[in-house]
């Protein structure tokens, strides 16, 4: 399918007064010539918000200049930074989450971040301060393409179709560990408070009015379907989303940030670096409570913590 717009999908916008060099043809773009900072003037503020909704998500490099502080004084001008609901924040900081791999295990699966809550992130960005000689890699996806080529009896099917999204899922699987007291450990703080949110699995973007497919990792099931049929289809529609065409992949420098707009993608980290350290620290931006085609917006369902079930708000 082509862009009715654009046949190159990630062309850069020649009214952007940004240095944009798309990365790949569908999603991302290298934005060059600007050092991130809290001072960083208004006219620069926005257009890399207009440029992170339209190329998804945004790579800039040698941004040394970059402590806590200063991460997360520019993250302020996004938005409003948020903490992890559920995982402490780094050392010396107010609310980032600190990613440091150095025992030969990580994370590694597709998922949009935080999509266990109703109002997920809006954004992510995320700073590169130890890389890994080789290896250790970042993809993202695009779930606006994703969607756009979905067949109409899928898109039929997936129109009116709502996912519960949980942070209770199986551990040992996405860490690739096979040490069960490691995944147990990392469960007990991952999931110190259990949540289920309903959302729908297309999702209109609040400012592109884009559609874009909402799926990843936290998914447990589809509303209506047993475990077996939610599993089939979630692998169908989850691998149009991750197929190579429809996505970016970037190799970090120390240095390097990359910022997305975590309404419509997904990322995966490579877990291909072995016993070397990756130190990356993410700030995350308040979003908006989803809305689906029909105009419903998600909802959470459970917040359990320590055996104690709390009403959804």
């Amino acid at each position: 399918m082509t862009n009715p717009i654009n046949s190159f999908i990630n062309a850069a916008d020649p009214q952007s007064p940004l240095d944009i060099v798309p990365v790949a043809g569908r999603i991302g773009a290298e934005v060059r010539g600007v050092a991130l900072s809290g001072e960083l003037d208004e006219d620069s503020i926005a257009a890399i918000k207009t440029a992170l909704v339209r190329h998804k998500v945004l790579f800039f490099r040698d941004q040394d200049g970059l402590d806590n502080a200063r991460h997360e004084a520019f993250a302020a001008r996004l938005g409003d930074p948020v903490a992890h609901p559920t995982v402490p924040v780094a050392e010396g900081s107010h609310y980032l989450l600190d990613l440091d791999t150095k025992e030969g295990y990580a994370a590694s699966s597709w998922h949009t971040d935080v999509t266990f809550v109703d109002a997920y992130p809006e954004a992510s960005i995320l700073r590169a301060i130890t890389i890994p000689q080789a290896g250790g890699d970042t993809l993202w996806a695009n779930g606006v393409t994703a969607y756009e080529e979905l067949p109409e009896a899928l898109k039929t099917l997936v129109d009116g179709l709502w996912a519960v999204h949980s942070n209770k899922y199986d551990y040992a699987a996405v860490l690739g560990s096979k040490d069960a007291k490691r995944s147990e450990e990392y469960s007990k703080v991952f999931a110190s408070t259990v949540y289920e949110t309903e959302h729908p699995v297309v999702r209109v973007h609040p400012v592109s009015g884009e559609r874009s497919l909402l799926l990843g990792h936290f998914v447990k099931q589809f509303v209506g379907l047993n475990s077996a049929d939610s599993q089939r289809l979630f692998n169908i529609l989850q691998d149009h989303i991750t197929k190579p065409e429809n996505t970016v992949r970037w190799r970090w420098r120390a240095g390097d940030v990359a910022i997305w707009d975590n309404r419509a993608t997904q990322h995966r980290a490579i877990a291909d670096f072995g016993l070397q350290r990756r130190t990356l620290r993410r700030a995350t931006i308040a979003g908006s409570i989803p809305v689906g085609i029909d105009g419903r917006q998600s909802r959470t369902v459970k917040k359990e913590r320590a055996a104690q079930l709390e009403p959804a708000e």
